[in-house]
């Protein structure tokens, strides 16, 4: 046995998705960081000890262009590149060489920090130090930084270190909740552990442990789903311990949770109600996957209102978009439904005040225990919004280092500094727009050689199929208003004379993409014709600023609009019809927009409609000083299909030193990405992504290449360079498979 000491600038404590993206993104701003872990392996609840899928603001699909962005968003891509199968174990190596590739960070896993020390300065109370025990290797490390990070999901160095939290309920009272209990309780979440199955091709008997719960005794068989074909995060209702202290009760909560693992696969295999001749259990969890314990008070707590009402905070530094997602307190042995959910009307902000503590002046948190509620952490509790918001505190820490400043203070006064270098990482944050004063691509001409002034998707698609979507009931088309609109074109069959009514409707906020607000109905009359015709629906509409409207065109017998089979960025077709993600399990509420009106069953197809005059959607400002993700439009540049070439200039009056260059390309984020592929989408590399690129300066009449790229599979590209020149030009040589080129954000330093 031996002891060390480690010195770093930011030290995270927590090996989970939180952890991970915390340190990675400190590392990237020039950290030196401690990840300590408490596993052999990264990824927490999502890794395969316990196998919970990585889902986030995208809700399964519920959600509108809400996949995030930043590292977490780069785990998700490059796992769908390097693991079609959702194989846990090689998204264990996707997390670990995430880790590796950062130089600034030295990792230590098996290590289980248990005692800190804290300390007092200018009145304020700190972390000096943590302490934890290597296992395997018997070594005793002090680690001392002058900041940590909590990401441990439980909360074990805010506890240790005196920081103020809650654990259960609050009451309906206190932060005016329609969904709290009348008074405030101990309840929680309960915990779950899941199980994997495998097809042997041959008969195999199943005969049960003496731990097997008798299932038919409980109400599992009547209240749950039950399917031989189904494992892993399927059954996620496997949860108990909701009225139990999920910390102090851990041992037996795994008991009682594996005994009805298999007392289900018994059940499955031997009642006679199933066909799993051949099915063989292959893999039971261990370790309990936790939901709920310490969440810590920060200077704010996020709630339920600030989720449904959508509110703007002025320092929001990540965002959520999974539902309130709250589960009977039995769990597995409620009558209830397994959860009942509700959403947002979109993604909504979650404020940098809530992930610091408010009584320890050093300490911030990501994951599932930041300052929220409990209704409120219902939502932010997910992986992917854990994983954003580590993105999110981390680069506060390292920014309250380079400030010199509390994060308190950080908050109050450098909220949009903040902001502003969350977005440069291309972290997840959304109405942002980029006013970085460092960037030298704001203050340059921009010349594209060419840009797409339509929505109609077979002008941007030319080989695209199309197909006739029957209008037998309302049908919601999605599209941006930049800068105006004077009407609208719509492409539809019609077997018969008949009227078509149809309405405007705004989106209530400029990252919502469903009808909220009403705002003009016209009437026009339809000849019935042998082929498809174009119809005017004369919609006049002048925003203040670019926003998303919504064209509802109400059901009418005999008349059918024209799909074609690809999607347009910023444009969706929403049926009224209510869907959410399938889950018999889960109760949900119909009458919510994104559930009534979802994007779901015609994604990838876009109705053919034409907005006059031209969109300015997709011009080559969107590049600069933009918003870098949909926020009342696509916010991209993109260029004609078929150009002879596909290129962006910045151009300066003036020769600039150029040192950095950061590229954003599209990789479509309303498609929604599973770590275990629960919804597997056809492409392991995103076909908008752009493929191969070079980078030239020009100094000059001279253009000099200084950078090119081939095979690129990545939204963020940064290239460091030493160049002057009084222009950069970006050339598109290909994308992966997308007939134009997509360029979300241009900028240089």
């Amino acid at each position: 046995m031996r002891t060390q000491t480690f010195e770093a600038d930011i030290t995270v404590v927590g090996g989970g998705l939180a952890g991970v993206c915390a340190a990675i993104s400190a590392a990237r701003l020039g950290k030196r960081v401690a990840l300590i872990g408490n596993r052999p392996v990264l990824g927490g609840n999502s890794s395969s000890e316990v196998r919970v899928w990585v889902v986030g603001a995208t809700a399964h699909g519920v959600q509108r262009f809400a996949r995030e962005s930043g590292v977490i968003g780069e785990l998700y891509v490059e796992n769908q590149y390097r693991n079609p199968e959702g194989n846990p174990i090689i998204w264990d190596e996707v997390v670990l060489d995430a880790v590796r590739a950062e130089a600034n960070i030295t990792l230590f896993l098996n290590t289980d920090v248990r005692e800190l020390e804290t300390g007092e300065v200018d009145g304020e109370r700190i972390v000096t130090s943590v302490r934890g025990w290597t296992m395997g290797s018997e070594i005793w490390t002090t680690f001392s930084s002058p900041y940590f990070l909590d990401c441990t999901g439980d909360g074990l160095i805010g506890h240790l270190a005196g920081a103020e939290y809650r654990i259960g309920r609050e009451a309906r009272h206190e932060f005016d909740e329609a969904w709290a209990p009348e008074e405030a309780d101990a309840e929680l979440l309960g915990s779950t552990i899941l199980f994997y199955t495998k097809d042997v091709g041959r008969p195999v008997d199943f005969v049960a442990p003496e731990s097997a719960k008798d299932i038919t005794k409980t109400p599992i068989p009547t209240s749950r789903i039950l399917r031989s074909g189904d494992s892993g995060a399927h059954y996620w209702w496997i949860e108990w311990g909701g009225h139990l202290d999920t910390v102090d009760d851990n041992e037996a909560i795994r008991d009682e949770l594996k005994s009805v693992i298999f007392g289900i696969w018994d059940h499955i295999k031997n009642s006679g109600d199933f066909d799993a001749e051949n099915l063989d259990i292959e893999w039971v969890g261990a370790l309990p996957g936790k939901r709920e314990y310490r969440r810590f008070l920060g200077d704010y707590v996020l709630t339920q209102n600030d989720l449904l009402d959508q509110v703007d905070h002025e320092d929001d530094v990540a965002f959520g978009g999974w539902s309130i997602d709250l589960h009977p307190v039995e769990g597995m042995y409620a009558t209830s439904p397994g959860a009942h959910q509700r959403y947002s009307n979109g993604t909504y902000g979650i404020p940098f005040r809530s992930y610091y503590s408010r009584d320890v002046a050093n300490l911030l948190f990501a994951g599932r225990d930041i300052s929220a509620t409990h209704v409120a952490f219902g939502s932010t509790r997910v992986m992917a919004t854990c994983g954003a918001g580590g993105e999110a505190a981390a680069t506060g820490a390292a920014l309250a280092l380079d400030l010199g400043v509390r994060p308190r203070e950080l908050a109050a006064r450098h909220a949009d500094v903040l902001r502003q270098l969350v977005l440069r990482q291309d972290g997840s944050v959304f109405g942002v727009r980029n006013t970085d004063p460092d960037d030298l691509a704001r203050s340059a001409r921009i010349v594209a050689s060419s840009v797409a002034r339509t929505v109609d998707p077979v002008e941007l698609f030319p080989e695209a199929d199309q197909t006739a979507f029957a209008l037998e009931r309302d049908l919601g088309v999605l599209v941006p208003v930049d800068p105006r609109l004077e009407h609208v074109d719509v492409l539809v069959e019609v077997a018969r004379d008949t009227r078509l009514a149809a309405s405007l409707w705004t989106t209530g906020h400029r990252q919502n993409a469903v009808p909220i607000d009403k705002q003009l109905q016209v009437e026009v009359s339809l000849t019935a014709t042998e082929g498809p015709q174009w119809v005017r629906l004369p919609f006049e509409w002048t925003p203040d600023e670019p926003e998303n409207v919504v064209i509802v065109l109400e059901a009418a017998e005999g008349v059918s609009v024209i799909l074609a089979e690809a999607q347009v960025p910023g444009v969706l077709a929403l049926p009224h019809k209510p869907q959410a993600d399938g889950d018999a399990n889960v109760m949900v509420e119909e009458s919510e927009s994104v559930v009534a009106w979802p994007a779901i069953p015609l994604r990838g197809k876009t109705v053919r409609v034409r907005l006059s005059p031209s969109t300015e959607a997709f011009s080559e400002q969107k590049a600069v000083g933009g918003y870098q993700r949909f926020y009342g439009g696509p916010n991209m540049w993109m260029s004609q299909p078929g150009a002879t070439e596909h290129a962006l200039t910045l151009e300066w009056d003036e020769p600039r030193q150029l040192r950095s260059i950061r590229l954003v390309f599209d990789d479509d984020t309303d498609v929604e990405l599973n770590t275990l592929h629960h919804h597997r989408t056809p492409d392991r590399i995103f076909p908008e992504l752009v493929r191969d690129y070079v980078l030239e300066t020009r100094s000059g009449d001279q253009w000099h290449e200084v950078v090119r790229v081939e095979a690129n599979r990545r939204r963020q590209r940064v290239h460091e360079v030493s160049q002057t020149a009084d222009a950069l030009r970006l050339r598109v040589l290909a994308t992966n498979g997308a007939p134009q080129a997509r360029v979300v954000s241009l900028r240089v330093y």
